[in-house]
């Protein structure tokens, strides 16, 4: 499979589309606003995943690296997961101030007796559980860039499509136009939401594709050193993998190039039929590329498969972008990451790094919860809540004032005596610390969590990893590698800026996702209150000029 899987799709999705061809001789001088903006996230996209495959790139990413580069873009906060990650990007502002401080958290108050809430979904729905849920936008505390684009001007078109629910809601808000998100259905949007005739005919695509096997791709030259068997158990090794698929396999087509190929489809397929970038006003489509997540976690980030993906992704990037200059829209595009990501510490250990290990079991919520329960003489009792061996830790609502101190102190000295935990927070010490400032690469572990922090969500005490620890005890049972610690691995991640006729520049020094809003804001001369957001407009005019000072 040597060409984009998306430039074969395109004319069977969406008949109206022609095959790419070359860029219009002249588009809208870039010092007007653009009539369309692209914001692209890619979920696991790291900096250091960037910055390795950065010598051969030639479609997409290329293109991108050609216009403004911040290769030190930081998710600044400490819970660099999926959700808290999106939500930054088109809202200006951190986690602590969307209220999105993980995946999912737990209401101990909550009526339901599954007490996880899961970042996108309205727990309120009757007979709703965090993994049986109504997909919701009601956690977001804060507009988006398309929500006050349609406040300025009621006529703007908000589109956001992704691999992932969260994905989408998060960058879209709740007031967009299109919202769409992959699932084992084809792409689906809110509940009652009608199926317009071009995400039909996707999904007809789709299933199409999906009914034909696939005998995997081929290994692009500069992966060749990478193509090595990885052990994570005697019966399961990663390495070498190739995306090869039986007809029918979702889960493996979700964890396959051909995902994101997908997505931008009908990405294009919606700019087109929606006729985005077309009119007087500035349109927005957000789109979330999940694939090399999903990559990430089953396979790790140091493999043949993420190689072959981070290649896959270049070339269907490049096609998408050929698509909208044949249409000839003035279109700026901004491409990051929600998170960076860790590679599976078998690997490590082969490659330099014998220090790498998985997380300690002991330190999981239910053996916290035998443990403190046998030193405390409460046994029996459901004493912490978590969902995993990191992050937020909740103390039940059922315990006394006496028994939740003795139950705080027993875990804070459990905690900290593992030799694998750094260090752990209270919720009253991340609280009394102030809005963290200054360069994101320079904050302490408490700036980041409190960047992460919402005092009604946030969790009694957050226990951070020490770096070189995986949070997952068990490679061989799903996912062998992960991401959601507060080291510059997971926080890293590229932010790029392109438009046809804009100066190339880089700025190695570190910026944030929040800053991305107000720089496009800035664009299209929208003002922003600054404080209302986080982040800073990031002046993307080489030289002399300032693109800040158009807000």
């Amino acid at each position: 499979m040597k060409k984009s899987v998306a430039a074969l799709l395109i004319a069977t999705a969406a008949p109206a589309m022609a095959q790419p061809a070359p860029p219009p001789a002249s588009v809208a001088a870039p010092t007007q606003p653009p009539r369309l903006i692209v914001a692209i996230a890619v979920d696991q996209f790291s900096g250091d995943l960037f910055n390795e495959y950065r010598q051969y790139y030639s479609g997409g990413l290329k293109r991108l690296t050609q216009g403004a580069v911040f290769p030190r873009g930081y998710q600044s906060h400490a819970a660099t997961e999926t959700c808290p990650g999106h939500s930054t990007i088109l809202t200006g502002s951190r986690p602590s101030r969307t209220g999105i401080i993980a995946n999912s958290w737990f209401d101990l108050s909550t009526a339901r007796a599954d007490k996880a809430i899961y970042c996108a979904e309205d727990e309120n729905q009757p007979g709703t559980t965090s993994d049986n849920y109504i997909a919701s936008p009601v956690h977001l505390k804060v507009p988006t860039l398309g929500g006050r684009m349609k406040i300025a001007n009621p006529a703007t078109r908000v589109v956001s499509i992704a691999g992932k629910d969260r994905a989408a809601i998060m960058m879209a808000g709740p007031t967009a136009d299109q919202v769409w998100w992959l699932s084992p259905k084809g792409y689906v949007s809110y509940k009652g939401v009608p199926t317009p005739p071009l995400v039909a005919k996707v999904n007809e695509a789709l299933a199409q594709r999906l009914g034909q096997p696939n005998p995997g791709f081929e290994l692009p030259p500069q992966c060749a050193a990478k193509d090595f068997p990885v052990a994570v158990s005697a019966a399961k090794t990663v390495g070498t993998g190739r995306f090869a698929r039986d007809a029918g396999d979702f889960a493996k087509f979700r964890g396959s190039p051909e995902q994101d190929a997908m997505t931008l489809v009908l990405a294009a397929g919606a700019i087109e039929a929606m006729g985005l970038g077309r009119q007087a006003q500035t349109d927005i489509i957000s789109i979330g590329l999940s694939a090399t997540d999903v990559i990430g976690h089953a396979y790790g980030t140091e493999g043949a498969e993420s190689c072959i993906q981070v290649d896959r992704l270049d070339r269907e990037l490049g096609a998408f972008f050929d698509r909208l200059d044949k249409d000839g829209i003035d279109y700026v595009v901004v491409l990051t990451a929600d998170h960076g990501g860790h590679d599976l510490p078998e690997r490590h250990r082969q490659n330099a790094m014998p220090m790498e290990s998985r997380v300690d079991p002991a330190l999981s919520p239910r053996a916290l919860n035998a443990a403190i329960g046998e030193k405390t003489g409460l046994a029996g009792k459901t004493l912490i809540w978590g969902d995993g061996p990191a992050g937020d830790l909740y103390f039940d609502k059922g315990l006394t004032p006496a028994q939740r101190k003795t139950v705080e102190a027993e875990t804070l000295k459990l905690l900290r005596a593992n030799p694998q935990v750094q260090v752990v927070f209270t919720h009253a010490e991340i609280a009394a610390s102030p809005a963290p400032s200054g360069p994101p690469e320079s904050w302490s572990l408490l700036q980041e969590a409190r960047a992460s922090f919402d005092a009604q969500r946030s969790g009694d005490l957050l226990l951070l990893l020490k770096p070189r620890v995986t949070s997952i005890p068990d490679g061989t049972k799903g996912a062998v590698a992960t991401h959601g610690s507060p080291w510059d691995v997971d926080r890293r991640v590229p932010i790029l800026f392109w438009r046809r006729g804009m100066r190339h520049f880089e700025q190695p020094l570190g910026v944030e996702t929040v800053d991305i809003m107000p720089s496009l804001a800035a664009l299209i001369g929208l003002p922003v209150p600054t404080v209302e957001i986080d982040g800073r407009c990031l002046d993307l005019i080489a030289g002399s000029g300032d693109s800040c000072a158009r807000r």
